[in-house]
């Protein structure tokens, strides 16, 4: 059984930083690419990075290029969202998913919160 556990979310300023991580279990990690998805309140689901197998490949939405960093640590089973510069617009649960779509991902996410 595939289980997520996200962790790290908080509330910070606008401008600061967070580390968020996810632990995965039940299913080869280390074989499949992985990704963060976002919900905002009062909206649907968004794509923010994905991260192929042994990182070799990473992709961002265009919202988050530049500040946000997707890594992963295979012999943790252990993904991470570094996000730097944080936004309100960031404001959002956060969800680690073995897909794009998010169809697969934690059950609860990690609230993260910007605001002054």
């Amino acid at each position: 059984e595939v289980q997520l556990v996200e962790s790290g979310g908080g509330l910070v300023q606008p401008g600061e930083s967070l580390r968020l991580s996810c632990a995965a279990s039940g299913f080869s990690f280390s074989t499949r690419g992985m990704s963060w998805v976002r919900q905002a309140p009062g909206k649907g689901l968004e794509w923010v990075s994905s991260i192929s197998p042994s990182s070799s490949l990473r992709y961002y939405a265009e919202s988050v290029k530049g500040r946000f960093t997707i890594s992963r640590d295979d012999a943790k089973n252990t993904l991470y969202l570094q996000m730097n510069s944080l936004k309100t617009e960031d404001t959002a649960v956060y969800y680690c998913a073995t897909d794009p779509s998010g169809a697969t991902r934690g059950i609860q996410g990690t609230q993260v919160t910007v605001s002054s």
